[in-house]
């Protein structure tokens, strides 16, 4: 909080509404300077007696800029994207990071569904034909969304109000989200298939979903194989979630109707296939730019930026919360530990997320372990939903979903000075992890799924599950060995000779699909995967 005679300097560095610049306009104890369209150098000037940073997407927030800006306390991203700020260094400069995550729900929901008609109808062909001083009125004949399947990839916030409105049209509505309990889908109208099936039932798919590495082309030309002919694709997400030239081909060669994008890989899209392409309804990623868009997420992060200057918690931070400097101390490794586990968990588990318990046991357990049960549950559901998950929303987006967590601590005494257990349910089995710090830095995995084992999460490493019995191991490492994949280290567990075990492989690159089919494939594997931690 501010000491007597203490004023703070706020400086928005981007265009933000005006009714956001009145809030701190009216608060006394502010400084404020709106300048915008700086250069590198000006930026770097201009920061530094700045409290708070006030940014949209063109204010590039690196490292550089955090360092020279001695004073700053808080950065605020009028949006929801923070690609632009880097996070981990205002995290290792005690910066808090925030933005504005549902300030734009309606206004990218309304245009997913604009986009879905205007598709239906052939607006914009009818209307450039028309301006040009045609009358092709048989040209644009369209299709009725009425009773037409629309498949919904990402069933959050702006999925969600997606269905309902698409329901509401009387569409019937089919959604894959693995991180969507049944219960929340059902509250909704909407029912829940696995990839495949909604592929192929789908009249229309839209995506609701961030960009990360596992949804990074998550539509390509395999999947389009399989989708329902003369589908309609509507992307106002993130480019990126569909391989543009296999979609290109698909409108080519009529297996998909036509596509409606707002966002694309590249962006000024100037080299993508879908550019005036027949069929195909492009827009320049205007998902936010509503009037009342721009307004929520104004005034939201600047109340919040007040919040934090008046030494009050902010909403919607994206980084670590605060804790004591003593606590923080004591968490730091363990804090590495969680998240890692959490991550871990996530690339091995099957089916649909219900519960994740976060247990603790010896002198961890003593102190406030909330922010270690919010770094377990961040990386877990991180792999699925990208960058706007982190310690300080994992748990309202786990309640959203309908996901039950549990913090527990254990009395009975341990073999480890302090033992952290993460496992997580679903509706096909159970998957548990349990991890120690050794000394003052060494993190390490001792347990997984109840097998004894000793290895640093880090790095890629084949995990599998198998029937402990001879050659299964020597057939994974000569099909390694043959593709030139070198094995950095090796653990295995297992509960009685020749009963189950666990494997755990370092190897030195990734390992492609086709051979972690093949290591499947040999006999007595149960099951084989890549992880990346």
């Amino acid at each position: 909080m501010a000491q007597s005679g203490e004023r703070w300097n706020v400086l928005v560095s981007d265009p933000v509404a005006e009714e956001g610049l009145q809030l701190l306009r009216a608060e006394p104890l502010v400084n404020v300077t709106l300048k915008t369209n700086h250069t590198p150098d000006e930026l770097l000037e201009a920061v530094r007696e700045a409290d708070a940073l006030v940014v949209r997407s063109q204010t590039q927030v690196t490292a550089d800029v955090l360092e020279a800006a001695q004073r700053l306390r808080v950065v605020a991203r009028a949006g929801v994207g923070v690609d632009n700020i880097d996070v981990p260094a205002a995290t290792r400069r005690g910066v808090l990071v925030l933005n504005s995550p549902e300030g734009n729900t309606i206004a990218a929901t309304e245009l997913a569904i604009a986009l879905l008609l205007a598709l239906s109808r052939n607006l914009p062909q009818a209307h450039a034909s028309l301006s040009a001083g045609e009358w092709r009125r048989g040209d644009f004949g369209g299709i009725e969304v009425y009773n037409k399947v629309l498949g919904v990839i990402g069933l959050g916030k702006i999925g969600s109000e997606v269905a309902r409105r698409a329901r509401a049209l009387g569409m019937q509505v089919i959604a894959f989200d693995p991180y969507i309990s049944l219960e929340h889908a059902e509250r909704i109208g909407v029912r829940l298939l696995d990839l495949d099936g909604l592929l192929g039932e789908s009249d229309y798919i839209t995506f609701h979903v961030p960009l990360t590495k596992e949804t990074r082309h998550l539509i390509g030309r395999q999947e389009l194989s399989k989708a329902k002919d003369r589908v309609r694709i509507i992307n106002t997400a993130r480019g990126g979630l569909i391989d543009e030239h296999a979609l290109a081909d698909a409108i080519k060669s009529g297996k998909v109707a036509g596509a409606a994008m707002d966002v694309f890989e590249k962006e000024p899209p100037v080299d993508s296939p879908l550019i005036g392409l027949p069929g195909v309804i492009v827009t320049p990623h205007l998902g936010a730019s509503t009037e009342e868009a721009q307004v929520k997420v104004a005034v939201d992060v600047i109340s919040q930026v007040l919040d934090v200057l008046h030494g009050r918690p902010a909403r919607t931070a994206v980084n670590v919360p605060a804790v004591s400097p003593d606590t923080l101390d004591l968490l730091r490794p363990y804090l590495h530990l969680a998240e890692k586990m959490g991550r871990l968990l996530a690339q091995l588990y099957e089916g649909r997320l219900t519960a994740v318990n976060v247990s603790y046991a010896g002198e961890v357990a003593e102190v406030d372990v909330q922010p270690l049960s919010r770094a377990a549950l961040a990386g877990l559901l991180s792999s699925v939903l990208g960058e706007s998950v982190n310690y300080v929303n994992a748990p309202l987006l786990a309640e959203s979903r309908d996901i039950r967590v549990q913090e527990t601590k254990a009395t009975a005494p341990t073999d480890y000075v302090s033992l952290l257990t993460v496992s997580v349910s679903t509706d096909a089995e159970k998957r548990e992890v349990a991890g120690t710090v050794f000394g003052r830095h060494d993190v390490r995995i001792v347990r997984l799924d109840g097998y004894r084992v000793d290895f640093e999460p880090s790095g890629l490493m084949l995990i599998s599950g198998h029937i402990d019995r001879p050659g299964v191991i020597g057939k994974v490492g000569t099909i390694l060995g043959d593709a030139d994949i070198n094995i950095a280290g090796m653990q295995v567990g297992r509960d009685v000779p020749r009963g189950r075990a666990v494997m755990i492989l370092s190897v030195d690159s990734p390992i492609p699909p086709e051979l972690i089919a093949r290591i499947n494939q040999i006999e007595g594997m149960e099951q084989a995967k890549l992880v990346e931690l």
